[in-house]
């Protein structure tokens, strides 16, 4: 019957786990008893833990504003492109005294009216140009007796066009800011993917620690479940006389430590349970610290074959710290152009072109100086625009302004202190790329040790459970003593316990050698 007891507690141990994929739960611990009945419990498996976590995990949610914010960056930049419209009303009135009989004054001063309207775009081009168009309104009155027209209407057209020839003519400040700005975007999408990668391997690697620690408990339980068992044995022999009462003394004594490591596994769960939901739920759910979760699966030992040669090219291309390096250096890159296009001499092609019309009330004059008023015709807003665009009294100006420094300029000094960065980069870069290849050598060994790690603790633990079989069938023959019934059960406890740890690990190590090749380990 002894024999029967013990072989069924093995039986059930979870920790007997011979590659399968059994649920670690079918023989999981029963809720601890400050959990409350009406308590919430979600049963989860990793992907789900990973699917929920990648929703609610305030770590991926701050990493997915930077693309956003990087997003309102680049329309900034190129906002610098935007035609801008511009308008102007003014009206003015000016009183001025006659200080000559040739000041037309007919009077003690000469007083002018102005009312002036302007309507304009201007904008800068993407090729480094820019113009502007202005077309303005004059309607003016004198009493300036050598005036001719009063009111007086005038309208006039003009057009600019500015072209940089060297230096602004490839790329400008405005480009380099786009160029810049884009690249930053870049830069942001490889830092989600990393938050994504991180983030997984930590949900995935508290998720598996809960499942060792709740499947640590059901040891530490079989473990009492045995020093139980074996007190009443002791009882019983005692009463019957064929044991000493000590003997009684030695099994209190291991029942009461394995006690205490079933109080600490429980204890163990708890704050397995804490990292884990702290990872996958969002902390605003008002059960957020009262849902019980209850992983669905254990760690699954699937023996696999490490390809490092290929792990290590797959690092090399796609590791996030890699690529975000190699995004800096073609910033670098862009301002390295810059500057060497700020060093070129300052050479700016210009062209205005204008046009104007003229009327209102004109007045007829007699012979003399000035002349009496003798009629007055009128030319209408109409006849003004028709002056305009009729092209009748056009003017143009052409330009090219040559600016050169002499001595050296700040340009320069910037150019040579990116170029110096641009070397530095490059320099870390290939640092980047050996520790890369070394981390990711240093995962795959670590998954190979802990696959051989499994075999071993899984063929220490069956010779535990031979030996703990043996020390039983001594002891009821009488050629054996509690102690080494003892010692036995407390080493199958370590070697159950030894083999969920190994295969904890060699997940662990998969998990990490997955991460490795995406983005560093944290």
């Amino acid at each position: 019957m002894r024999k029967s007891v013990i072989q069924g507690v093995l039986l059930a141990a979870m920790v007997a786990v011979s590659g399968t994929q059994a649920s670690v739960f079918a023989q999981a611990p029963p809720p601890s008893p400050q959990a409350s009945a009406s308590q919430a419990v979600r049963r989860l498996t990793v992907d789900e833990a990973v699917k929920i976590a990648l929703e609610n995990n305030l770590g991926v949610q701050i990493a997915r504003f930077d693309p956003l914010v990087q997003d309102l960056s680049i329309a900034q930049a190129r906002g610098a492109w935007t035609p801008s419209f511009n308008t102007t009303l003014q009206t003015a009135s000016t009183d001025t005294p006659n200080n000559s009989f040739l000041s037309g004054a007919q009077g003690l001063k000469t007083s002018d009216d102005r009312f002036n309207t302007n309507v304009g775009v201007s904008q800068q081009l993407s090729w480094g140009g820019n113009y502007s168009v202005g077309w303005d309104s004059t309607r003016s009155t004198t009493t300036n007796i050598f005036s001719n027209f009063s009111p007086q209407l005038r309208s006039s057209l003009a057009l600019t066009y500015q072209q940089p020839l060297l230096r602004g003519f490839k790329i400008d400040s405005f480009r380099q800011q786009l160029l810049v700005s884009t690249k930053n975007r870049e830069i942001a999408d490889v830092t989600l993917r990393q938050s994504v990668a991180t983030t997984t391997r930590a949900v995935r690697t508290a998720y598996w620690d809960l499942a060792f620690a709740i499947a640590s408990l059901a040891v530490q339980r079989q473990s009492l479940d045995l020093a139980n068992q074996s007190l009443r044995d002791t009882r019983a022999r005692v009463e019957i006389g064929t044991t000493p009462p000590i003997d009684v003394v030695e099994a209190e004594a291991e029942v009461a430590t394995r006690e205490e490591a079933v109080i600490v596994a429980e204890a163990r769960i708890a704050s397995a349970e804490d990292t884990l939901r702290s990872l996958i739920y969002d902390p605003s759910m008002p059960d957020f610290w009262t849902i019980r979760i209850e992983p669905a699966e254990l760690p699954p030992f699937v023996p696999l074959q490490v390809d490092v040669d290929a792990a290590v090219r797959r690092a090399l291309d796609r590791r996030t710290d890699l690529q975000q390096a190699r995004k800096n250096l073609e910033t670098n890159d862009v301002n390295i152009r810059f500057f060497q296009n700020e060093t070129l001499p300052d050479v700016t092609a210009s062209v205005n072109y204008g046009l104007t019309g003229l009327g209102g009330t004109q007045f007829l004059r007699g012979q003399g100086f000035p002349g009496p008023i003798v009629g007055e015709s009128q030319r209408s807003f109409a006849s003004v625009l028709q002056d305009l665009f009729a092209n009748d009294f056009p003017n143009w100006t052409a330009s090219l302004n040559v600016t050169y420094p002499l001595g050296r300029t700040q340009q320069e000094a910037a150019l040579a202190r990116a170029r110096l960065q641009y070397n530095q980069t490059q320099t870390q870069i290939r640092n980047q790329e050996l520790q890369v290849s070394t981390q990711v050598r240093e995962a795959a060994r670590q998954v190979q040790t802990n696959q051989r790690r499994v075999e071993t603790t899984r063929a220490s633990r069956q010779l535990a459970e031979r030996r703990l079989d043996a020390e039983e069938r001594k002891f009821q023959a009488g050629t054996s003593t509690s102690f080494f019934v003892f010692q036995a059960q407390r080493d199958l406890s370590q070697a159950r316990n030894n083999e969920l740890r190994a295969i904890l690990d060699y997940n662990r190590s998969m998990v990490d050698l997955d991460t490795v090749q995406e983005a560093p380990l944290r």
